[in-house]
């Protein structure tokens, strides 16, 4: 992932996920896919069989119970799979199997999961996400205290790279810039925008 900025993208059906693609062509080259199934958190996405476009690469931030099967019948479609650290049994196993697969190494944390309960795992992880707001909407509130994980993450793994997820505007991206992040998932200020190119690059501004 060289794209700073990841728009994210909650679809219910396939004719809202069309449209979002039809949005963001041209403007972007990767998407963040938000996938909720109803229990890890009080909404649901991309619990259709969805179709996805090839004008665009993907990330997929599985807000799921059971990720590992899902990710297993999503292999080709998705470039980086990141799941839930807390939903998953056994990490180290995970990490040694997505690794086989050919992708990169990757877990999303909830607002209240601590950097030292995955202490052991941090020298083997490419990407953490940290989830800055409560998981499951878009704009849901900013909660800035979650950023000095990030400074503790990269004491562990100073290679690791860092997505801040959930209330990214001008003012908050820089917040997160400061703190250490390196990218930045922002889903009602840009994909929900009537012009994405233009909030990206408001975006990209803040941070320069």
């Amino acid at each position: 992932m060289t794209q700073l900025i990841l728009p994210s993208i909650m679809a219910k059906n396939q004719k809202e996920l069309n449209q979002d693609f039809k949005k963001l062509k041209g403007v972007v080259k990767n998407l963040h896919l938000d996938v909720i199934d109803g229990k890890f958190a009080k909404n649901k996405t991309f619990q259709f069989r969805f179709k996805l476009s090839k004008s665009f690469t993907y990330s997929a931030h599985l807000m799921i119970k059971n990720p590992e099967r899902w990710i297993g019948g999503n292999l080709k479609k998705v470039d980086l799979f990141i799941p839930h650290f807390e939903e998953i049994k056994q990490p180290e196993k995970y990490i040694k199997w997505i690794k086989s697969k050919r992708k990169k190494s990757a877990f999303a944390i909830r607002p209240e999961t601590k950097i030292k309960n995955l202490k052991n795992l941090l020298p083997q992880l490419n990407y953490l996400l940290i989830l800055t707001v409560k998981p499951g909407f878009y704009g849901s509130k900013f909660l800035k205290s979650k950023l000095r994980k990030i400074k503790q993450a990269k004491k562990i793994n100073p290679k690791l790279k860092v997505i801040v997820d959930g209330g990214i505007s001008p003012r908050t991206i820089k917040k997160a810039k400061k703190a250490g992040a390196d990218f930045f998932v922002s889903g009602s200020y840009t994909t929900k925008a009537d012009n994405p190119k233009e909030r990206i690059a408001t975006l990209m501004r803040a941070i320069q």
